[in-house]
C-alpha cells in the first residue's frame, strides 16, 4: 500500500505571490478548503508544504502554501503531484478503495482463471472502468459495476471479476 495518495497536480503558477493552480484529482474538490498537510512530489523529492489558503475557480483549485511568497519559488512545480498522508485521506465507504491499492492487484475471473493485473482505473463519469494488463495480449478494460465485480482484496491483492458476454472480444 502507498503511504502517500495524490489528491492532485500542480498544472501552472497563478498570479505573482507564490499560488499555484491545481487540478484536482480526488473525489471531493472541496477538501482543499479544510486540508493543512501536503506533500509535493517533485523531481528533487518529497516536500513537506502547508495549504495557507485555497479556493475553487471553475474546475481547478488555487492554492497558496505558507512556505512560500513568490512565482519565482513555485514555477519548477509545473506537472508535480500533491499527495497526502493517509492519515488525512478522506475516509472511505463500504466498498470503496484507493485507486493506488488496486493498481497491481491480480485479476481473475470466478472460475480462477488468471486475467492479469490491474494497471490503472479510468473515471470516466457514468462508473469507473479497470484497465487489465495481460502482458503481451490487448488490455482488457472491464467496467466497475456490480454485474462484474465479484470481490476485492486488497490485502491479498486480488480482484475477482465475471466478464459480460464480448468483453474479452473489444
Amino acid at each position: 500500500m502507498e503511504d502517500l495518495l495524490r489528491v492532485g497536480v500542480v498544472a501552472n503558477t497563478h498570479g505573482l505571490k507564490g499560488e499555484v493552480k491545481v487540478y484536482p484529482t480526488t473525489d471531493d474538490i472541496g477538501r482543499f478548503a479544510y486540508l493543512k498537510d501536503i506533500v509535493l512530489q517533485s523531481p528533487k523529492g518529497a516536500l513537506p508544504l502547508t495549504v495557507e489558503k485555497a479556493r475553487i475557480v471553475k474546475n481547478m483549485v488555487v492554492v497558496k502554501f505558507s512556505e512560500y511568497d513568490s512565482i519565482d519559488d513555485v514555477i519548477s512545480w509545473k506537472g508535480c503531484d500533491l499527495m497526502v498522508t493517509r492519515e488525512n485521506a478522506i475516509p472511505l465507504e463500504e466498498g470503496e478503495y484507493f485507486i493506488a491499492d488496486l493498481i497491481g492487484c491480480s485479476v481473475v475471473e470466478e472460475d480462477g482463471r488468471q486475467l492479469g493485473r490491474l494497471k490503472d482505473v479510468l473515471q470516466t463519469g457514468a462508473n469507473d472502468v479497470i484497465i487489465v494488463d495481460k502482458g503481451e495480449e490487448k488490455e482488457l478494460l472491464i467496467p466497475w459495476i456490480d454485474e462484474c465485480m465479484v470481490s476485492v482484496d486488497t490485502d491479498k491483492g486480488i480482484i475477482v471479476v465475471k466478464l459480460l458476454d464480448g468483453l474479452e472480444e473489444l
